[in-house]
């Protein structure tokens, strides 16, 4: 059967609707719970009602990679939490569309070129052993969430904003807590009127973005008056083909919100959970250890040792499985279409999430176990659908700077683990807490335990 002929197509079933009421009333139920039951008891593609509207959950690669690349004009994100971002985001790449979208992509893209992204592996790793030191003297435990946070907002100021942010990692940390809470909270109950409100409420949320923009500001003002080599002076440098206009300050601080922020927590929440599974799985943090010390010998990893880490990089891809940040794709119907030999109509939504095919059993041995392993098999990568996978997501909005927090991942974990062993003072798992990101709840508090290594490391020469 032609899995797109209309001819042929069904419609799908799916679970009894989800009321306004129950909406409003705050009822909240487990992510992953009510997707799994969804796919196990419906099938792939699965249809019901949500506050009225028909939302469509679509949980198989071959749907997942008709939505968001073969069919990808089709499903737009004028979908009411794309809305929501926007209060934040504004029309930055995460949130904007069309030809804009491309305008900005295309301009921002050549910061990521494999070249460049080699040249900020110095910084990286350089940031890492800043806090390897200040790690050497904690007395009591930490919290990884505030760690990894602080370390990946200095990566991304230093890396490509040119501008030295550390000194504000606490106050960013503080108003995205808020933010973050606040846009899951009035997703999730359809409180989709603007944060105008003179109620206590409505004025954290104000508070908490104007202080975001006024660090964002404070950037665009550090670099206009200093340009650089970074992806920041080459936004505010790139002229429109047609006007030969620039961006103005508020487009360059749609931009620069957007990659301060889904830049640094992505990765903070991705590495806050690899601490997690390493101190939960002793045997794979012994695998990671063994790498590290033959490979690395104690000195500072750099981009050339990146092809000889493949455990340590197999860590972060099975955290990433297991833990996607960016738990749920939203996409808007504009014409009637077919997916998987179901009818999906104008006008609904379609829902994705890669913490449900990440987990599909007709992808994954094992899916629910914590196997790094999975990822030296280089024959069964090949023989999984590509969109079986998609922590990033997949097809022309793929995250433009994936391969940006792959390689942080990697040597922040690298330099990292070769010399302490963090263990969490609370054993066990976290529990997962579904806002904007899928991320630990609680603070992960761990207590730092030193690894002796051959020498002290050294932070490689930039460049």
């Amino acid at each position: 059967m032609n899995v797109t002929d209309p001819s042929s197509a069904r419609e799908a079933t799916g679970p009894a609707p989800v009321s306004l009421w129950s909406v409003l009333r705050g009822k909240r139920v487990d992510p992953l719970e009510r997707w799994t039951s969804i796919r196990e008891q419906h099938g792939d593609v699965a249809r019901y009602r949500y506050t009225g509207a028909d939302t469509y959950f679509i949980s198989s690669a071959d749907g997942v990679k008709r939505v968001l690349q073969d069919n990808v004009g089709n499903y737009t994100k004028e979908h009411g939490s794309y809305q929501m971002l926007r209060r934040l985001f504004g029309n930055g790449l995460l949130t904007s569309e069309g030809s804009f979208w491309l305008r900005q992509r295309r301009l921002a893209q050549p910061a990521f070129h494999r070249q460049r992204l080699a040249a900020m592996a110095g910084p990286m790793t350089a940031a890492a052993l800043e806090v390897a030191t200040r790690w050497e003297a904690a007395t009591g435990p930490l919290s990884m969430m505030r760690e990894m946070s602080a370390l990946t907002l200095r990566v991304v100021g230093d890396a490509l904003f040119g501008v030295a942010l550390a000194e504000k990692a606490a106050t960013v940390a503080a108003a995205w807590d808020v933010l973050n809470t606040q846009l899951a909270e009035r997703f999730s109950t359809k409180r989709l009127i603007p944060p105008v409100l003179p109620t206590a409420y409505d004025r954290a949320f104000r508070e908490a973005r104007r202080t975001l923009f006024t660090v964002v500001d404070e950037i665009i003002r550090a670099r206009r008056a200093r340009p650089g080599d970074d992806l920041l002076s080459m936004l505010m440098e790139a002229r429109d083909e047609d006007t030969g206009e620039g961006m103005t300050d508020a487009q360059l601080r749609d931009e620069i919100i957007t990659l301060l922020l889904a830049g640094h927590e992505t990765t903070a929440v991705a590495l806050t959970w690899v601490w997690a599974r390493l101190d939960a799985h002793a045997e794979v943090a012994m695998a990671l250890h063994d790498e590290l010390d033959r490979v690395l010998a104690g000195r500072a990893p750099t981009a050339d040792d990146l092809p000889r880490l493949p455990v340590t990089r197999a860590v972060i891809q099975e955290t990433l499985r297991l833990h996607p940040p960016a738990y749920i794709l939203s996409r808007r119907v504009k014409a009637d279409d077919v997916v998987c030999g179901f009818q999906v109509h104008a006008g609904g939504t379609v829902v994705m999430s890669p913490l449900i095919l990440h987990r599909h059993p007709a992808y994954w041995e094992r899916p629910e176990a914590f196997v790094p392993e999975r990822w030296l098999d280089a024959e069964a990568e090949k023989q999984r659908p590509k969109f079986a996978y998609l922590p990033f997501s997949l097809g022309p909005r793929q995250c433009i700077g994936n391969s940006f927090s792959l390689m942080e991942s990697t040597l922040i974990l690298a330099a990292l683990a070769q010399r302490f062993t963090p263990a969490q003072v609370e054993r066990g798992l976290p529990k997962t807490e579904y806002l904007v990101l899928a991320r630990p709840a609680g603070p992960v508090s761990c207590t730092i335990a030193s690894r002796p290594v051959q020498r002290l490391c050294r932070a490689p020469t930039p460049g």
